[in-house]
């Protein structure tokens, strides 16, 4: 039997007298409340640096070792970790506030080896939230693990991947009120980095957004959902399931395949749109996954179902929330979304006719798979190049199709062929690739939408509000 099935949505409280509820208990809002308090004293790297507010940080500091004591019956699954953060948050109140080692309590922490649908886990860190803060501030989260038993099937199979925690919010401090939507143990204050374990994903955080953004832009372009992909929209639990699925294909392809030396495992400087290619690969490999699942005459049909879902989540959320989103400044997200819609387009599965959008749903699977091919080939050929020429390489993939800014020196190779890595990054331009006409027209509709989406969960109300323009895009 499955970890799923074994445990449905257990209780967070062991104990009704200690507290009845993780999101409205005395013990967490107080705990809560004295993080957020604590975050005003900290410094980017985390620390105090105030000797004046030293005292205010150690009493802030015992409220929250308080009320983790207090909770902790309640996370008795993790109840080494609880222990020794508070260890850790004395240590450091103790050495007078300097930068905050939080590395024991993280090698505590191991929330991959219960991965039970519904299970909650306290996490307390100083940290900084990806898409969030930059700062190693201390936050603190509640979070519920999702985990469905034809997942929990999958990754027991050939989707193994043993470091993905997809979980969803309960409650949070401000670090996570904004577009951050994971945990990774990398982005914790420590003194040295150990063998990480386990990455977590929140899977309502993305299903949230992509439902609102889905819904708006659909209604713009006037495109035509088909039946199955409109039940994302109504449906979050659904929603939530299918980019489960997707993460964890997703997560477990930055490690497989014929890589590059260093594709994103390296920290380097290197041109941004190498970072657009290495997303939508993993992306793509979900993509071609998802496709030959349902394919497959091996596939039972919950699976098939969100396989084809799959399909849907991956293809929206990137032409239309990935394409748009953000800055254009380096901005590699939106670079892949927007490769994927002009390959689309001009493989004439995707049409913009009479200010209307259209796919040709039963040609599309293939076609996308032509492009995650086409990157695996990429990827293939790079162990026998040259750095900079598997860059030039990369570059030429990627401009088939969207077309460079008239000021690139990269498109016309003024670049310094004799001269180092760094000579050939410097020469990127941060919107080397800009918005089509399209985009251009679709983002100016969209912006209020994608803004609203900062700080969303699979609880907020009223999913699909603010509305969309009703004006359609006159690209």
């Amino acid at each position: 039997m499955s970890q799923a099935a074994r445990v449905t949505r257990p209780a967070i409280i062991g104990e009704p007298e200690v507290v009845e509820d993780a999101r409205t208990s005395a013990a967490w809002l107080d705990l809560k409340a004295a993080a957020i308090a604590l975050q005003s004293l900290q410094a980017q790297d985390g620390a105090v640096p105030d000797e004046a507010a030293h005292a205010e940080a150690t009493s802030l500091v015992r409220r929250i070792t308080s009320a983790i004591a207090i909770l902790t019956p309640a996370f008795e699954h993790d109840r080494a970790y609880l222990e020794r953060l508070v260890v850790d948050f004395d240590r450091w109140a103790g050495s007078g506030f300097g930068v905050p080692d939080f590395h024991d309590s993280l090698v505590a922490f191991h929330p991959q080896r219960d991965r039970v649908d519904g299970l909650r886990h306290l996490v307390v860190f100083p940290m900084y939230t990806q898409n969030g803060s930059t700062s190693r501030l201390v936050e603190a989260v509640i979070v519920e693990v999702i985990w469905p038993e034809f997942v929990a099937e999958l990754e027991a199979g050939e989707y193994s991947n043993a470091l993905f925690v997809p979980i969803r919010f309960v409650d949070f401090t401000s670090g996570y009120d904004t577009n951050s939507a994971v945990l990774f143990p990398e982005s914790v204050a420590m003194r040295e980095i150990p063998t990480f374990t386990w990455g977590a994903i929140f899977a309502d955080r993305e299903a949230a957004r992509f439902r609102r953004v889905l819904r708006a832009a659909s209604e713009i372009t006037k495109l035509e959902l088909p039946t199955d992909a409109a039940r994302l929209l109504d449906d979050q639990r659904l929603a939530e399931e299918t980019f489960v699925m997707w993460d964890l294909i997703h997560d477990r392809t930055h490690m497989r395949g014929d890589l590059p030396f260093d594709p994103f495992m390296i920290k380097q400087r290197m041109p941004f749109f190498l970072y657009s290619l290495e997303e939508l690969r993993c992306d793509l490999t979900a993509y071609r996954e998802a496709v030959r699942l349902t394919r497959s005459d091996d596939t039972d049909d919950l699976t098939r179902e969100r396989a084809q879902l799959v399909q849907y989540a991956v293809l929206f959320d990137r032409i239309f929330r990935f394409a748009i989103t953000g800055s254009r400044v380096r901005n590699y997200d939106g670079v892949g979304g927007q490769l994927l819609f002009a390959w689309l387009h001009q493989h004439h599965v995707l049409h913009w006719t009479d200010t209307r959008l259209a796919i040709d749903w039963d040609e599309v699977p293939d076609v996308i798979v032509a492009l995650g091919t086409a990157i695996d080939e990429l990827y293939w050929k790079s162990i026998d190049r040259p750095k900079v020429a598997h860059w030039l390489a990369a570059y030429d993939l990627v401009s088939a199709t969207l077309t460079p800014h008239p000021a690139s020196a990269w498109a016309k190779r003024d670049l310094p062929l004799d001269g180092p890595p760094k000579g050939y990054t410097d020469r990127v331009l941060d919107d080397e690739f800009p918005l089509s006409m399209f985009y251009e027209a679709l983002s100016k509709k969209m912006t209020t939408v994608i803004e609203s989406t900062a700080g969303i969960t699979g609880s907020t109300p009223d999913l699909d509000a603010p509305r969309a323009e009703s004006a359609v895009v006159a690209a």
